[in-house]
């Protein structure tokens, strides 16, 4: 036990809270810049088992923030990659690397007879369909995301309210690093804050991390944070649909420019998002509306046009990129 001696010296945690880390299962989304410290922290503090899920390969540009890398790891899976430097971190923790996109299709499975799921992912669709499954399972959920110099760890659903309770609405402009750019770091910054949320939720320490946001000004070099416990759940939620699940009788429209790829499927309509609203396209009454774009941020904006001017279900597809990379994966 000399391994874990100075954490267990801290009282809050002691032996109990080192056998709950030991017992712990964890599901991490995305081995990328903020997963860095986040998986090493949690390896090194002896949490029993890391699923690990993230579809990329490792890039030279990732190498400035995605510190468990080296050149030699150019071209291999992320979660391959990643597996093999904390296999030697620490041998106690079992890590098992799944090379693949998460969905709504896998989210169930791959969050099974886990205890926690730390989104590390960065993306849009990818949160929203974890808050989502964690929030109906009862599921604690610490997600994070960085664009440029400021990010923000949060813990949800588990009993707090979720993602959607915080963000319901879908911002002006959504960034990203690959567009916006990003400081390393800032990313370490705030994965070690996720790290530390996470320890914390599967340790049992008080006060829960759930229900709390912390957030950091890389320039300003300033932390802040809230609570929103307590905080309602927003009564339209749209939810995220695999593309396999598309039905024969769906309204299914394609918002991506045709050079982005061709129609998710025979039949399908292609419009912009700003087509839609009063006067624009709407399903027959019965039908039900796919939206499908690339990250699920236009078929978010087209969604809500959409629902002022008509109230049958609607649904968001994330097609991913055709390349079958990410965009960015902080």
């Amino acid at each position: 036990m000399s391994r874990y001696a100075r954490q267990q010296a801290v009282p809050e945690l002691g032996a109990a809270g080192q056998a709950r880390l030991r017992a712990a299962s964890v599901l991490v989304v995305g081995a990328g810049g903020l997963a860095a410290p986040v998986l090493q922290y949690l390896a090194g503090a002896g949490v029993g088992h890391l699923r690990l899920v993230d579809p990329d390969r490792v890039d030279e540009s990732n190498l400035h923030r995605q510190t468990l890398f080296r050149a030699g790891d150019l071209g291999r899976p992320k979660a391959a990659a990643a597996a093999a430097a904390l296999d030697g971190l620490n041998p106690d923790c079992r890590i098992e690397p799944v090379t693949a996109a998460l969905g709504p299709g896998n989210a169930a499975a791959l969050a099974a007879g886990t205890d926690l799921v730390l989104d590390c992912a960065d993306s849009f669709a990818a949160s929203y369909i974890l808050s989502d499954h964690c929030h109906a399972n009862g599921l604690p959920l610490v997600s994070a995301s960085v664009v440029r110099t400021e990010g923000y760890a949060g813990g949800f659903c588990g009993g707090a309210p979720s993602l959607r309770a915080v963000f319901p609405d879908l911002p002006h402009r959504l960034g990203s690093c690959a567009e916006d750019g990003v400081l390393g770091p800032v990313v370490g910054v705030v994965g070690s804050l996720q790290a530390q949320m996470a320890l914390a939720g599967l340790a049992g320490l008080a006060p829960t991390p759930l229900g709390r946001i912390a957030s950091y000004d890389g320039l300003a070099h300033r932390f802040g944070g809230f609570s929103f416990a307590g905080a309602p759940e927003p009564a339209w939620r749209p939810r995220f649909l695999d593309p396999a699940e598309i039905a024969p009788g769906d309204f299914v429209v394609d918002l991506r420019a045709p050079a982005e790829g061709p129609l998710v499927r025979d039949g399908a309509r292609r419009h912009a998002a700003q087509e839609f609203g009063p006067g624009g396209p709407c399903p027959a009454p019965g039908q039900r509306a796919v939206l499908c774009c690339r990250s699920g941020q236009r078929s978010w904006s087209a969604a809500e046009r959409l629902a002022a001017a008509w109230d049958g279900e609607i649904t968001l597809v994330a097609l991913g990129d055709p390349t079958g990379e990410t965009a960015c994966d902080t």
